[in-house]
């Protein structure tokens, strides 16, 4: 059940992704991290942030709106609560996402990270505005993305992986800057730019008014991103968008994905990552699949 992402070995393929898993610890006492492949951690910025005020979440059909505004602890509280509580818990492998509104924040929580014990990575957000720039995201301009990922990759003590937004004309364009730049891998998709209006009320559904589409209703758009972004790179593929069964884990691994990280069900249900270790096993035994890590790349198209 074994993979390797970016030179990390893990013990299989699935990873739980960031904003719907906390820092970890919180899922400590009903989830065995240690039958994870990993987990990532919340996004942490430079500074703490308080989030945008709700409503903040919105059930759709087959799928969920969220538009938390990227509240966290900031990098040094969680360095100095998080990280030795997951310091302690023996055999796991986690991530840290990070993002900023300009290039020097993102360098800047790298550079407080990298003397955290532990981590075995970082899941660089790219889909944050970059405020220098009028609000454009970091991860719909090529020169853009390669300039952040390059200043960050020259200054990171670990692995780099940068996650890449689908709300761009060309996902190949992007991960081929991001490779440029330096990545050790890739991970995509994030959420999708979406909203809801209440019919009666007339007003929309969420205080931001629009927000990020995840769930199963993205696993078609997401799965063909992850295909065309595996045929462009030749680093390691993360995919994300829309996993709730074994199913789903082998569709993105034969589109290109070497890992997977399920975000949404986490809502549904606070052991799916768990619940999903099993089922890989058990689909990977009924199948006579010896090897997990031989089903990346293996869509037969003619």
């Amino acid at each position: 059940m074994s993979v390797s992402v970016a030179g990390i070995e893990l013990k299989n393929p699935i990873l739980a992704a960031s904003g719907t898993f906390g820092y970890g610890v919180e899922f400590e006492d009903i989830v065995a991290l240690s039958r994870l492949g990993g987990f990532v951690v919340k996004g942490l910025s430079r500074e703490p942030m308080p989030g945008n005020p709700p409503p903040r979440l919105f059930e759709t059909a087959a799928g969920m709106l969220n538009a938390i505004g990227l509240q966290n602890v900031g990098v040094r509280a969680f360095l100095e609560e998080k990280l030795p509580t997951l310091r302690k818990i023996k055999n796991i492998v986690f991530f840290c996402n990070i993002f900023g509104h300009s290039q020097e924040e993102y360098e800047d929580v790298v550079r407080a990270l990298n003397d955290g014990e532990g981590i075995a990575a970082y899941e660089l957000n790219v889909s944050c505005p970059n405020t220098r720039c009028g609000g454009i995201s970091f991860g719909s301009d090529p020169k853009m993305l390669f300039d952040v990922v390059s200043a960050v990759k020259k200054i990171a003590g670990r692995p780099l992986i940068v996650k890449l937004s689908p709300n761009v004309t060309s996902i190949p364009e992007v991960a081929r800057a991001a490779e440029e730049a330096g990545a050790d891998a890739i991970s995509l998709v994030n959420t999708f730019v979406a909203m809801a209006i209440d019919a009666e009320t007339r007003k929309p559904r969420i205080s931001n008014i629009t927000a990020g589409l995840s769930g199963p209703a993205i696993k078609p758009i997401a799965l063909r991103m992850v295909w065309e972004a595996a045929k462009t790179v030749r680093i390691p593929v993360i995919g994300i968008g829309g996993i709730s069964t074994s199913e789903d884990v082998v569709e993105f691994m034969l589109a290109g994905a070497s890992a997977v990280e399920v975000g949404t069900m986490n809502f549904w249900d606070p052991c799916a990552c768990e619940t999903l270790v099993d089922s890989m096993e058990k689909w990977c035994l009924e199948h006579r699949v010896q090897k997990v890590r031989e089903l990346t790349g293996g869509l037969q198209v003619s």
